[in-house]
């Protein structure tokens, strides 16, 4: 992947690098950032700056699709859980994930749900947030 189509996500980590105890494992956080990356942000639309995942690509297929990617997407709630991340925040993290897979089984509209909501974008950040903490 180019610099540049990384730069979203890569700078909520730079955003909290100095504020994030030592003891963080530095290696699962790029782990989650690349997650989040590829299921949000993956692909940037040709004279645009919007980007999408593959998410939506995913969920194109019927029930199988968002349910594949809910599972990928519990990996940064895992993580989180692992890293120390708080109880009410892996609550909101759970619930984002859950908003997601149901927004985005809805026939049609729920690719467009998911190329616009960015569950683990939001996931990834609130993780930091409360690590920083």
């Amino acid at each position: 992947m180019e610099t540049d189509e990384m730069d979203g996500v890569r700078s909520t980590l730079e955003d909290f690098d100095g504020d994030l105890p030592e003891s963080i494992d530095r290696v699962a956080l790029e782990r989650m950032h690349t997650v989040a990356h590829a299921l949000d942000k993956g692909v940037r639309v040709p004279g645009t700056e919007f980007r999408f995942g593959l998410d939506p690509i995913m969920g194109i297929l019927p029930g199988a699709g968002d349910s594949a990617a809910a599972v990928v997407s519990l990996y940064i709630v895992a993580e989180s859980a692992r890293m120390g991340v708080s109880r009410s925040t892996l609550l909101r993290m759970l619930a984002i994930v859950a908003v997601d897979a149901v927004g985005g089984s809805v026939p049609v509209l729920g690719v467009v749900f998911d190329a616009f909501w960015k569950a683990n974008t939001r996931n990834l950040r609130l993780a930091l947030q409360d690590l920083a903490e």
